[in-house]
């Protein structure tokens, strides 16, 4: 728990205590009297009330009533008081100043909002006021989860988006009605709209993983569209001004400083309305400063490949199902070198292409690396020096940055410049090519500037000084001197007092209440009050051991140091400004080598983990192909390489196949095939699954798979329903969970769709599950018409494969090697006809009894008729309470030897004997 104890600066801690309104004339009472201080306060948390206000006291933001409350209890923070209100103690906590980011973290992590409110004066000049006045204070910003942009409040390896739903009103009783999404990132500054059903906006939503959700306050509570926004992290009701229609335009138009929004392209009124949401929402949390966002870009609808919420946690893309990034597809294959290439990355992952022709420009631009090791290791090494230039330049926009930032645009820059040089224009692929345009796009002169002005030591933040160069700036050099000349002064000062006094132990010190002073013990303080030297020293202060002078001397020499250093800092402060200023004047073309940066960076990553791992670069184009070589996991195969073991690679083909004899004629049944995949648990099936699907993510991500050959006809909606889990918050069984991911599936598989179902129907009973099973590939294959692999222990659906021509059976290959199963992972053309369950359950661990057991009721059941009911099977079976394990059956020769054991008279025997009767009893062993 954290303590703090920490009286306001500019009033005393016994300030009368608060209350909410003003006391009456006719009944004054001290405990009810409001302060000036707290009248602040009240005023300035009602201009707030939906946000934990943090109140500058001096080095400490304080926070009250029901926000101390709420703060104590997420931060784990000491709760104390501060007077009373109202009859009542004032509850009251606070936190350090340089700390704040870190409990700032913790309560936007809790999805709290905080309004910082700061000093906007020296409490001295407060003081000059006289009366009750107090230190102005007034709220600077709004911190949201959606609005981040200080380093520590963010992850640099993933963007953080702010995005803004809006529902139009539906055009029949029968239609959902359309949405709009917008999403941007204030601290990198990306910009995207794009107009979708319900189903593609929670699928959409998912790909984004926005930090904060805005909605107006009729959507919040619209029935239909609520339960859906419950399961969101972090949403933040609005009013109806901020999603206005008829406004939206004008808005967006305006925080652009554009005559129309036509300039950025064609959008809808509904996507308009979005847009304008989240500029809105940006300037007011901002309190009107505009951070450096790109203009709005549209997607396009099926541009990139549809992943519901449900497939990318089965696939684990971004994050495992313990929600950890390492041991996802992007841990994985994540090579990058800067966090704006890990962003990137992370981007294309999450919304892998539908165009070939995109989709081979990114695959162009790894092969170029990949085909010149020398130059791709060049590359990653002056990439690894750029700085985050997105996120700096957004903190000098807004007033965050500091003299850091400054240097991250100056690094950063001098990376782009490099960079360019180093890479051939006309050798390099497009992608390649325009990425090296916008490295050259900021003006060269700025990044010397930058060198030039900035020191190679910075502090965190600018009023700390000391950030500029010696001999940039000759009157800062002249006023640093003044200031460093007046402090040895003092030093000479103190030496020739000491001289005059014969005080060798006198000091001059300095404090912020008293400023310099001189300072002798209390044995020599009657000696400077006394003739001559009490005509030179001027008694300040008396303390237990001390006593405090000051002189006429000393008073004007630190009223000179204290010019000379605020001058110096003031210059300093100039400098920061003109040189911030310069930066955000070239914000556009700073943001393009920012990309160009990242852009390259992907590419080089994705060329470096395509030869370490041996990738090749797949064939995707516009068929209904699917047909992967050799094909592994990559996060399996990283695991197993480490341990020291290999990867078994296995063959998948979908493709359409060639029509059977009397199907009609030649060709292809025209469609991509399902094949059914069966074998024990362990066995690996899941893996084979999950590889095939992740092979389709990365091919078209722009990447190179994992496989010996891969040829990919674009897929336009992935679904994976691989795993169990329940969902006990809204109700929902493990079968009811695996039986709505189910129906998604098949509601919405088209014949471009990939579809990786698992073990369907094995949360219910036998002969229900199995009905299931057997009608969802059915209409797979009747009415989906899709590529699918579907995975399952009913091995009577295996039968459907002479039945649906486009259906065919694969299984992974078992060894039994004297009663135990050898797990070979080969996946091989045929059908499984056992499972291995008992085995399995040896292997982790199962009692003895248990497994004998289920051996015996294993042998009954296939003995048994399989046309009878299985409910009959059961009633016959005894329980296993029952039923003891019979012992084995007796062994003559064992029986033999035990006999023979049993006869022997150890004390009667010789030594001679002892070992005849030895290896009799051997010889009955082996017998």
């Amino acid at each position: 728990m954290d303590a703090v104890q920490n009286p306001a600066p500019d009033e005393s801690p016994d300030t009368p205590a608060p209350r909410a309104e003003p006391p009456r004339p006719d009944a004054p009472r001290a405990e009810t009297r409001v302060t000036p201080m707290m009248e602040q306060y009240i005023e300035i948390k009602a201009a707030n009330p939906d946000c934990l206000l943090f109140y500058r006291m001096g080095d400490f933001y304080e926070m009250f009533f029901g926000d101390a409350e709420t703060a104590s209890r997420a931060l784990g923070i000491v709760l104390t008081k501060r007077g009373k209100h109202q009859g009542a103690d004032i509850p009251m906590c606070g936190v350090p100043i340089e700390r704040a980011d870190e409990y700032l973290h913790r309560l936007i992590a809790l999805g709290h909002r905080v309004a910082v409110c700061e000093q906007l004066e020296d409490p001295a000049e407060a003081k000059k006021r006289g009366g009750k006045s107090v230190v102005r204070r007034d709220v600077v910003r709004l911190v949201t989860p959606g609005t981040l942009t200080e380093e520590t409040l963010l992850d640099s390896r993933r963007n953080n988006f702010l995005a803004a739903i809006v529902k139009a009103k539906p055009s029949s009783e029968h239609d959902d009605g359309r949405f709009a999404l917008a999403c941007l990132d204030i601290s990198t500054g990306e910009f995207r709209l794009t107009e979708c059903d319900r189903v593609r906006l929670a699928a959409e939503i998912a790909r984004v993983e926005p930090g904060e959700v805005i909605v107006a306050d009729a959507l919040y509570e619209d029935p239909d569209v609520a339960p859906f926004l419950r399961t969101l992290p972090a949403v933040t009701p609005l009013g109806r001004d901020v999603f206005d229609g008829a406004t939206a335009e004008r808005r967006v138009a305006a925080y652009f400083a554009v005559a129309t929004a036509d300039a950025f392209g064609s959008f809808s009124r509904l996507e308009l309305t979005a847009a304008a949401a989240c500029v809105t929402y940006v300037e007011r949390t901002q309190l009107g400063r505009r951070p450096p966002l790109s203009p709005p870009t549209r997607e396009a609808s099926g541009a990139t490949l549809l992943i519901d919420a449900a497939t990318r946690a089965n696939l684990e893309l971004m994050k495992t199902l313990g929600g950890e990034r390492r041991g996802s597809l992007l841990a994985a294959i994540d090579r990058t070198v800067t966090a704006a290439g890990s962003r990137l990355l992370a981007q294309r992952i999450a919304a892998p292409l539908t165009d070939p022709a995109a989709i081979a420009r990114r695959l162009d631009a790894v092969d170029a690396f990949v085909a010149d090791g020398v130059l791709r290791s060049l590359v990653r090494d002056e990439l690894a020096a750029a700085p985050d230039l997105a996120r700096a330049l957004a903190r000098l926009v807004l007033g965050r940055g500091g003299p850091r930032d400054l240097a991250a645009i100056r690094d950063g820059l001098a990376a782009a410049v490099d960079l360019a040089a180093r890479l051939d224009t006309a050798a390099m692929p497009d992608e390649i090519a325009a990425a090296i345009a916008d490295l050259r796009a900021p003006d060269p002169a700025l990044g010397r500037e930058l060198a030039a002005a900035l020191a190679d030591e910075l502090p965190l933040l600018k009023r700390d000084g000391g950030f500029v160069r010696d001999g940039y700036d000759a009157t800062l050099d002249e006023t640093r001197a003044l200031r460093d000349e007046s402090r040895r002064v003092i030093a000479a000062l103190q030496a020739r007092y000491a001289d005059d006094t014969g005080i060798r132990t006198l000091k001059i010190r300095h404090n912020n209440v008293l400023g310099y002073f001189v300072e002798v013990t209390a044995q020599h303080g009657d000696k400077l009050m006394a003739p001559p030297f009490n005509e030179t020293f001027v008694h300040r202060q008396t303390l237990a051991g001390q006593v405090r002078f000051t002189s006429v001397e000393l008073g004007a020499l630190e009223a000179k140091i204290a010019s000379a250093a605020d001058r110096a800092l003031g210059l300093e402060l100039d400098t920061f400004e003109r040189l911030s200023a310069a930066v955000v004047d070239a914000a556009d073309a700073v943001k393009a080598a920012a990309q160009a940066l990242a852009v390259i960076d992907v590419a080089a990553a994705l060329a470096e983990v395509a030869v370490a791992c041996r990738f090749v670069r797949p064939e995707v184009d516009a068929s209904l192909a699917f047909r992967i070589e050799g094909g592994r996991h990559p996060v399996v195969e990283q695991a197993l390489v480490a341990d020291g073991s290999p990867f078994v690679a296995n063959d998948c083909d979908l493709s359409p196949a060639p029509r059977r004899d009397g199907e009609g004629g030649a060709g292809t049944t025209g469609s991509g095939r399902i094949a059914v995949v069966t074998g024990p648990n362990m066995a690996g099936k899941s893996t084979y699954l999950r590889q095939n699907a992740l092979i389709v993510v990365l091919a078209q991500a722009g990447s190179f798979v994992p496989a010996a050959r891969a040829h990919v006809g674009v897929v336009d909606r992935l679904f994976s329903r691989v795993g169990a889990a329940d969902d006990l918050a809204r109700g929902r069984s493990t079968f009811m969970v695996e039986m709505v991911e189910t129906a998604a599936i098949l509601n919405q598989a088209g014949e471009r769709s990939l579809v990786i179902l698992d073990e369907i129907g094995r949360g219910t009973a036998t002969f229900d599950g199995l009905s299931i099973a057997w009608a969802a590939i059915e209409h797979l294959h009747d009415r989906n018409r899709c590529r699918a692999l579907f995975a399952t222990h009913f091995h009577e659906l295996t039968a459907l494969a002479k039945k649906l021509a486009r259906l065919f059976n694969i299984t992974v290959r078992v060894k039994e090697w004297h009663g135990e199963v050898v797990f070979l992972h080969e996946v091989v053309p045929g059908a499984a006809d056992r499972s291995y369950g008992i085995q399995v359950a040896k292997l982790a661990g199962l009692p003895p009894a248990v497994i004998e057991r289920a051996k015996h009721v294993l042998g009954v059941l296939e003995a048994e008729d399989r046309t009878s009911p299985a409910r009959k099977l059961v009633d016959d079976l005894p329980l296993f309470a029952a039923r003891p394990i019979p012992p084995p059956p007796a062994d003559p020769h064992a029986e033999a030897v035990m006999q023979a054991l049993a006869g022997l008279d150890p004390d009667a025997l010789s030594p001679r004997e002892a070992l005849e009767a030895l290896y009799a009893l051997k010889q009955k062993a082996r017998e």
